[in-house]
């Protein structure tokens, strides 16, 4: 996309696996100057129970499941593929590029499922408080958006004033470095 529109440098903002993917291209271009991964903890990522669930998705889709097996089996591949991912080589990596970086979450960003689902519990925000120090000693911005859920927190009304201020000081900050 970045060569379509002819960019030499970019910043990015993922939601959710889409932060993920941010990470993926942070460590693949030197041509991103910030990463902002909303949704998405850096580190300790819950990929083996997000493949559980979508695993569980997959076998359930066109039924109990409004999404289409080949859309389930997107998910299910996605979250196989990062079952042996370091995510902790991968933050040192992004470090050493000198990228600005940002996570933010709901403080209730958790998905508990039921019985049927094998009782999984999907939590978003437990990664990202506890690892918090240890994110910002590598530089990252951590901040942790109160009351809200996984989808209020991807809110436009949410993320765009975030975004904004953010993106705002990460400039002032490298062009004073």
């Amino acid at each position: 996309m970045a060569d379509a529109a002819e960019a030499g440098r970019f910043a990015y903002y993922g939601y959710s696996w889409l932060g993920m993917a941010g990470m993926q291209f942070a460590l693949r271009t030197d041509r991103l100057t910030a990463l902002v991964m909303g949704g998405c903890p850096p580190i300790d990522g819950p990929w083996r129970k997000m493949l559980r669930v979508t695993e569980i998705a997959h076998a359930r889709s066109g039924a109990q499941v409004t999404l289409s097996k080949a859309q389930t089996r997107q998910y299910v591949t996605l979250y196989a593929s990062l079952q042996n991912f370091d995510d902790r080589a991968a933050i040192n990596s992004i470090k050493s590029i000198k990228c600005p970086c940002l996570c933010f979450v709901g403080s209730k960003d958790e998905f508990d499922y039921d019985e049927s689902w094998d009782n999984v519990r999907v939590d978003i925000t437990g990664p990202v408080i506890r690892r918090r120090a240890e994110l910002e000693k590598l530089g990252w911005d951590v901040r942790i958006l109160e009351g809200l859920d996984h989808m209020q927190a991807m809110q436009a009304n949410q993320v765009i004033p975030i975004l904004r201020s953010w993106l705002v000081k990460a400039k002032n900050d490298m062009n004073q470095a």
